[in-house]
């Protein structure tokens, strides 16, 4: 029982380091990593529960934790995964190079898949669910050559893009969403999967006139890994896999009817340096929407582990979200216009 107190404790700190000096949240640091480490192995593989039909309007795909407590994807999961400095973004310079930070990643949209799931950033502990439109299911289009998705797609939890926040460089407010992620490692993960990735740089995108920025980066487990930790070594060791991604988000909503998007920076990526500054950035901007700072708009911040989050709920007030969506069942059937080619 103590150790498990000692792990909420360590959870806790993520949203009130802001409130510290530099040397208070060093110290508040390294009491928490021993906790931190202990439990390191347990703590990061989460669970999933499916409610509703796949394919159908209803399904919601809900998280919980190793024990069974279910938890907010968004709101719950640490952002950092590396053991040394417990859940905390990284301070303005940690003893470790930060190729060796690692930062957890909820897994919406496997590799090769068209379906375009996400977040529900508005839903009661923010399920993953399929993105709408006009009353209808989202699928990506298969671009030539693409088939979906060229890379497992998801979010970094605890990462907001504040839409009342402007950009400086680009002069765009963030999406309202939490930051997205492309893992370009090897392995096609699974809808719910929650994967340690070291971050290597990335892209500004402007998606009609909002800020959405792509992180990109690679599976901590992947082969890869060790000869990927920049943007440079993605460019020398996996040709044409940039300029593949620049024209993916550029040319992905047109088969809808939609003009190309358009890019910061003259669609150049930015380094990880760069990449880890819009992370902490985004990670501020989640703490003070989740301690009432900010108005949500909209966005539900009901969570289990915020110790000093308003919103914070109890396990049976989680436990009666869930329960009272629709049972899981068959999955519907998809269009065949899903495997449709389009050139453009």
């Amino acid at each position: 029982m103590r150790a498990l107190m000692l792990r909420s404790s360590a959870l806790c700190l993520v949203t009130v380091f802001g409130t510290f000096s530099a040397s208070s949240r060093k110290v508040i640091a390294q009491a928490a990593a021993v906790s931190h480490r202990y439990y390191f192995r347990k703590t990061m593989h989460y669970q999933t529960e499916q409610r509703g039909h796949q394919n159908s309007p209803d399904y919601r795909l809900y998280f919980k934790t190793s024990d069974g407590k279910y938890i907010s994807p968004f709101h719950d999961i640490p952002l950092i995964a590396e053991t040394e400095q417990a859940n905390d973004v990284p301070a303005k310079k940690s003893k470790k190079s930060e190729s060796e930070v690692l930062y957890n990643m909820v897994v919406e949209v496997p590799r090769w898949s068209n379906a375009k799931m996400e977040i529900a950033i508005k839903e009661p502990l923010n399920p993953i669910k399929q993105d709408e439109k006009k009353g209808k299911l989202r699928y990506v289009a298969n671009i030539f050559p693409h088939k979906g998705y060229i890379w497992n797609y998801g979010a970094l939890p605890q990462t907001w893009e504040d839409p009342g926040q402007k950009d400086k460089e680009t002069n765009c407010c963030g999406d309202n969403d939490p930051i997205d992620v492309c893992d370009i490692g090897t392995q096609v993960c699974s809808t719910g999967q929650v994967i340690q990735v070291k971050v290597l740089g990335i892209l500004a995108m402007i998606d009609e006139g909002e800020m959405d920025w792509k992180v990109i980066a690679i599976n901590a487990e992947d082969p890869d890994a060790k000869n990927l930790n920049s943007i440079e070594d993605v460019r020398k060791n996996r040709p044409g896999h940039l300029e593949a991604t620049v024209e993916w988000f550029r040319k992905y909503k047109v088969p809808d009817g939609k003009p190309e998007n358009k890019f910061g920076f003259n669609g150049e990526f930015k380094d990880k340096d760069f990449a880890v500054e819009i992370i902490k950035s985004t990670h501020e901007h989640w703490r003070a929407l989740v301690q009432k700072q900010k108005n949500t708009g909209g966005i539900d911040c009901k969570n289990t582990l915020c110790c000093d989050s308003p919103f914070r709920c109890t396990t049976d007030e989680a436990r009666e979200v869930v329960q009272s969506a629709p049972a899981f069942g068959s999955a519907h059937p998809v269009s065949p216009e899903v495997d449709k080619w389009h050139f453009v």
